[in-house]
């Protein structure tokens, strides 16, 4: 319990040393770009997001919902042994299922949302299926299969959207608005956020947060999908089917960034799904986040919100003649650093896991 404290300490040690890098890094990039204005415009990432008060805190919710939980699907994937780079496709193929739902079941009246949602994760977990299933029986490189889905599943959504006229708006090449009532719930938020794009989406991606941290925490299930994460062949010397874990392990994944892509969609924000020939950024996004987070449900949950809060302010970076690009530096310096982390951690780790046995054999040979 103790070497484990240490390296949770050490983990989060090195996510905030890698925020630092990454802060400091814009900082001189601001500073190249435009020596007079690099302070005020760094203090505007800085606080940016705060500028209309709660209105920004409520467009922080807002652009944090769907990369809060395409970071989980990849932490609770990196947690069971499975590197889930199919988000991207997972998340666009979520998002279908919401606006095919949302458009085509409008009959549904108060449900209506709910089931566009049910959509969503369904679409998302088949499409995470696929790809455990040739992990688990055919030993298909995950990687390799799951980028291959994200091209399959960005093609094909394109295709059936603009075949199908009661999908597609032909005028502006992107998917019709999808019906009032598919549309997520402000449960509330709108008159604490007034003003803001949030919606009972932030609410239920924390829900998942909190269901995910139970389920690796607190069940065996958990605790199985975990062990044949730390060794496959272990996991199956003490009777797991890791077969089995795998491909719930990748349809979960799946799901929840199917999810992410339904509660986009219909968040009531006047998003559509538009043809274009480009992977899903929010999938990648996703990728960065958990990263950061530690694959940790809770640290996916605040590393989400704080490239959301950093995206927030960025958007003030053009009241100084600044590009918002600056923030996809600032977070791509974050993450290479969050990234060496890792492997500065595993390297701490070996030493620590290396005295811990020696204090333990010199313990028991003074008992003995």
């Amino acid at each position: 319990m103790k070497l484990k404290n240490k390296r949770n300490y050490v983990g989060v040690l090195s996510s905030v040393f890698a925020i630092f890098i990454g802060l400091l890094v814009g900082l001189v990039v601001l500073i190249l770009c435009n020596p007079s204005q690099a302070l005020p415009g760094f203090m505007t990432i800085l606080t940016g997001a705060f500028t209309h008060g709660m209105r920004g805190v409520g467009q922080v919710f807002y652009y944090a919902t769907p990369i809060i939980l395409t970071g989980l699907s990849v932490g609770f994937a990196f947690k069971t042994g499975v590197f889930n780079i199919g988000t991207p496709g997972q998340f666009i193929m979520g998002a279908f299922g919401a606006v095919y739902a949302g458009i085509m079941w409008d009959r549904l009246g108060g449900l209506h949302w709910a089931a566009a949602l049910l959509a969503s994760i369904a679409l998302g977990a088949f499409w995470g299926l696929i790809p455990g299933l040739l992990k688990a029986y055919f030993n298909v490189n995950v990687v390799i299969s799951c980028i291959m889905m994200n091209y399959i599943g960005m093609y094909l959504v394109n295709w059936t959207v603009r075949s199908n006229k009661a999908l597609f708006n032909t005028l502006r090449n992107e998917s019709k608005d999808v019906a009032a009532t598919a549309v997520i719930p402000k449960m509330g938020l709108d008159k604490v956020f007034a003003g803001s794009s949030v919606n009972g989406g932030i609410v239920i991606a924390i829900a998942v947060v909190i269901l995910i941290y139970i389920l690796l925490n607190k069940t065996t299930f958990g605790y199985e999908l975990k062990a044949v994460g730390y060794n496959q062949d272990a996991g199956k010397y003490a009777g797991i089917n890791e077969k089995r874990n795998v491909v719930a392990a990748m349809m979960i994944a799946g799901a929840i960034a199917g999810l992410a892509g339904g509660l986009l969609y219909l968040a009531g924000t006047g998003k559509h799904i538009e043809i274009k020939d480009v992977l899903a950024a929010e999938g990648f996004t996703g990728i960065s986040v958990a990263l950061l987070g530690l694959s940790h449900p809770i640290g996916v949950l605040f590393s989400g919100l704080f490239i959301a809060y950093l995206t927030a302010g960025g958007f003030y970076l053009q009241l100084f003649e600044f590009s918002t690009e600056i923030i996809d530096i600032i977070v791509a310096v974050i993450i290479y650093f969050s990234a060496f982390a890792l492997i500065v951690r595993s390297i701490l780790g070996k030493i620590q896991e290396k005295r811990a046995k020696k204090e333990e054999m010199k313990g028991g040979g003074g008992q003995e």
